[in-house]
Parts: C-alpha cells; sequence; structure tokens
C-alpha cells in the first residue's frame, strides 16, 4: 500500500463515536434475541424432560428466567435512560451492565449437565447442534462489542467443557465411551473458529462506522465551505452595490462642479472647495479599499518601534481640525506625553479612524481625544457627542460594511473604518472598549499595550487562517 493511501489516524471524537454506535448497534439487536432465546428454551425443556429429573430441569429454567429478567430489565433501562443521550452516557451505561451477556453464556453453558452423557445420543445431538446454532447467533448480535463477545463465547465454551471433564474425569474416571474425547476436540475447534469470525465481523463493523463518521465530517466540512462561499458571495454583492452607491455619489458631484466651472469661471472661488471635498471624499473611500485590501491579502507588514504618542496626536489634530471647524464642532486634546511601543502608521490609521468617525456621526458639540498615563499603561480616547450606539449594534459595527440603520453619516463611506479598526488592534495587541449611549455620544478606549512583532505576526497570519481556511492548509509545514 503506498503512503498516501494509509487511512488517516483516528481522532479522539471519532474514536468516541464509533464505540458509541456500536454499543447502539449491539443494543438494537437485543430484543429480538430474547425471542430466539425463549423458542430455544422451551425445545431443550421439551428434548430433556424425559432424560431428566423435574427438580433439575426446573432449577435450570428458573435460573434462566431470572438471568432473562435482568436482562430484559437492561434493555427497557437502555431504551427509556439512555438511547436519546449523548455517546458518553452510552458508554457509561454500557460499561456498568456489560456482565449480563456473560453470566447468560454462563446460564447455558450449565446446560450441558443436563445433557451430556445423560440423554440418548440423538437427544445429545439436537442439543449440540442448539447450542452451536446459540453461539453462532452470538457473533452475530454481540460482535459490536469486541470484549463481551468473547467473554460471552469464552464463558460458554468453558462451562461446557468443565461439565464434561467433571463428568469424563471425575464421575466416570476416564472410563467413558471414546467419542466424548472427539465432542470435547470438536467443540475446542469450534470456539476458536466462532472467535476469529466475531473478531473479523467486529473488524467490519468498526470500519464501516469508521467511514461513516469520515463520510459525515466530510459531508459537514462541504456543507461549510458550501455555506461560507454562499456567504462570500453576498458579501461582494453587497459590497459591490455599496461601492457603486458611495463611490458614484462624490464622483458625479465632482462632474457637476466641473460641468459647472466651466460654464462660469467666476465661481471659482466657491467651487473649488466643493471639488475638493468631494476629492477627499473619494480619497477615503478608496484609503479604506487599500486598507482592507491589505489586510484581506495578509501583506500587512509591521514596524514595532517606540512610538511618540504626543507627536502622533498632535499631527492628527492637524488633519482632523480643519474637518471639525467645517462642521462647526469643536476638537479638543488633552495629551499626556509618553511613548509606546507600536507600529507608528498602523496606529495612526487605528486612531485617525477613530476620530473620523467621532466626527462624522456627531452633528453638535464636540470631539476630545485624550491619551492619558493609567497602571496598566497609555490610554488613547475619543469621545464624541454624536447620535450614541444602541446597544443591539455596538458588536456588529465592527463587522463589515455594517452601517447603523438610521444613523446620519452612513451615506458616507464602505461601513468599513470601525471593521479595519477592530482588525489592526487586534494584530497590535491593542485592547478597544466602547461606551456609548444613544443621543449623549460614545467613546472609544484603546489601551496601549506593548506590542511584540513577533507575537503581532502571528495574530495576523491567524486572522487571514481563520478568514481562508484553505490558504493556510496551502502554505503549512
Amino acid at each position: 500500500m503506498k503512503p498516501e493511501s494509509l487511512p488517516a489516524p483516528a481522532t479522539s471524537a471519532e474514536r468516541e463515536w464509533v464505540e458509541g454506535e456500536l454499543v447502539r448497534s449491539l443494543m438494537r439487536t437485543q430484543r429480538s434475541t430474547q425471542w430466539l432465546a425463549l423458542l430455544l428454551v422451551a425445545m431443550v425443556v421439551g428434548i430433556l424432560s424425559d432424560d431428566n429429573e423435574p427438580e433439575r430441569l426446573i432449577a435450570w429454567v428458573v435460573v434462566w428466567v431470572a438471568v432473562a429478567a435482568w436482562r430484559l430489565w437492561v434493555i427497557q433501562e437502555y431504551r427509556t435512560q439512555v438511547m436519546g443521550q449523548p455517546t458518553q452516557a452510552h458508554l457509561a451505561f454500557f460499561r456498568r451492565r456489560l456482565w449480563v451477556w456473560p453470566v447468560s453464556a454462563l446460564v447455558w453453558g450449565l446446560t450441558t449437565e443436563l445433557y451430556f452423557d445423560r440423554s440418548p445420543l440423538g437427544d445429545q445431538y439436537i442439543c449440540w447442534l442448539i447450542m452451536a446454532g446459540l453461539a453462532m447467533f452470538s457473533i452475530n448480535s454481540l460482535s459490536a462489542r469486541l470484549g463481551v463477545m468473547r467473554a460471552y463465547l469464552d464463558i460458554l465454551a468453558g462451562t461446557s467443557l468443565a461439565v464434561m471433564a467433571w463428568r469424563m474425569v471425575v464421575e466416570l474416571q476416564l472410563q467413558g465411551p471414546v467419542y466424548h474425547w472427539w465432542v470435547a476436540l470438536l467443540l475446542v475447534i469450534f470456539w476458536q473458529v466462532l472467535r476469529i469470525a466475531g473478531e473479523r465481523l467486529h473488524e467490519t463493523l468498526r470500519r464501516n462506522f469508521e467511514l461513516q463518521y469520515r463520510n459525515m465530517q466530510l459531508i459537514e466540512s462541504l456543507t461549510r465551505q458550501t455555506q461560507a462561499a454562499l456567504d462570500a458571495v453576498e458579501i461582494k454583492n453587497r459590497f459591490l452595490a455599496s461601492a457603486a452607491h458611495d463611490i458614484r455619489q462624490p464622483v458625479h458631484a465632482l462632474g457637476l462642479y466641473a460641468d459647472w466651472l466651466r460654464g462660469e469661471p467666476e465661481l471659482v472661488n466657491e467651487l473649488a472647495p466643493k471639488i475638493v471635498a468631494a476629492t477627499k471624499a473619494v480619497n477615503h473611500l478608496f484609503d479604506s479599499l487599500f486598507d482592507l485590501a491589505r489586510l484581506d491579502s495578509g501583506k500587512v507588514r509591521l514596524n514595532v518601534e517606540a512610538v511618540d504618542l504626543a507627536k502622533l496626536l498632535r499631527s492628527l489634530e492637524l488633519q482632523y481640525r480643519p474637518l471639525c471647524q467645517a462642521k462647526g464642532l469643536a476638537l479638543r486634546m488633552h495629551v499626556c506625553p509618553g511613548t509606546v511601543r507600536s507600529d507608528p502608521i498602523l496606529l495612526q490609521r487605528v486612531v485617525g479612524n477613530l476620530i473620523s468617525n467621532a466626527v462624522k456621526y456627531t452633528q453638535k458639540g464636540g470631539v476630545l481625544v485624550a491619551s492619558r498615563c493609567t497602571p496598566a499603561g497609555m490610554r488613547i480616547e475619543i469621545w464624541d457627542t454624536g447620535a450614541g450606539i444602541a446597544p443591539a449594534h455596538q458588536r456588529e459595527i465592527f463587522r463589515e460594511f455594517y452601517k447603523v440603520p438610521g444613523h446620519s453619516g452612513t451615506e458616507e463611506g464602505f461601513g468599513l473604518g470601525l471593521y479595519i479598526v477592530a482588525r489592526l488592534t487586534h494584530i497590535l495587541g491593542h485592547p478597544l472598549t466602547l461606551r456609548s449611549r444613544v443621543g449623549r455620544g460614545t467613546v472609544f478606549r484603546l489601551q496601549l499595550q506593548p506590542t511584540d512583532a513577533h507575537e503581532a505576526s502571528e495574530r495576523a497570519s491567524a486572522a487571514m487562517a481563520q478568514l481562508y481556511p484553505e490558504h493556510e492548509e496551502a502554505t503549512g509545514p
């Protein structure tokens, strides 16, 4: 067999499931075996009623009925209490009750005392046929659990051989007919043949259940992959619709302003700021797309170094103060000097997106950007007096392309800003928390725990593998 054709090693989950199915397979056959056993008892009693003292035969029947009642109670307990339970419950139940089958074998083995060398040869022959049929039937009904099947056959054959040995050696003192020895030899051979057949049948059952489990896992995997593909198509369609809508507006505005300016050049001072604003809107949209493309392609490059927090926030103030002034908002800065270990470009992108988001959704009041020294390290906070975010949306806003329904400001952008923030803060190892009250405003807190370059790269790779499992398989060891 070629190495690539070898079956994959079974996992613990697979082994547990297979063992549970073997227990279920065995228990499904037990009620029908009770009726067969009752028929065989009636045959044995009918055949041996003239060859034995009634007390001996009645004693054996009473013992058999007691064991049969115990076995029936076990079957009923399984059906009412265990059948619908998880696999562990099936295995635990079977471990507690497995001795009912070896005890049944002991009772049947004792029938040898009723007919061996005590009945006519014809009756003995029929009883031996009954015992052989019972043993062969046991490998079909019990082979699902190899240990139980072996115990049943061993006790059945061992009890019969012990009774025969007592009769031949102790009672007859080796003076009995020669055929006794041939019967004993045939019994030993038949016993071993049945053990081998039962083991092979058990292996067949086990392989069948292993294949069934792996087929189920394959179907489940294919179902997940199909659903993931459908979700990806849905996201792509939603993205294309959103992109077409969001890009068309500023581009259309640029076209209108250009035509207007061509017809009335004297309005250049009035139209130029609008053209600049529309151009910035287009650039912002494309910046979001480029950030998303880098994240989803796994091409994020990390350059972890000491970052001067005051310098970074002052740079962002210069960038966003004109935007706040244009909307009539106050931008306040509260800067606590300090340095942190992070990627300066990615950190600036994160804080910039949070400030941009705050400005976008704030119509009156203002935005506060603060850096604070805390026992856990430096922290950046972005406060706004905007519309606030309802609790139902506070987890959803970090999803790709998500826009809070009814929020003013959602008509601009793709809904990627906070998604990109969440991805970058996870990679950098800077926990981000959110508190918001509808109608009162929102605060984002970014805890600037030191970034470890190696761990950050691993987090980036893990995020990539989670989005695209096939990428991890293709590039794995």
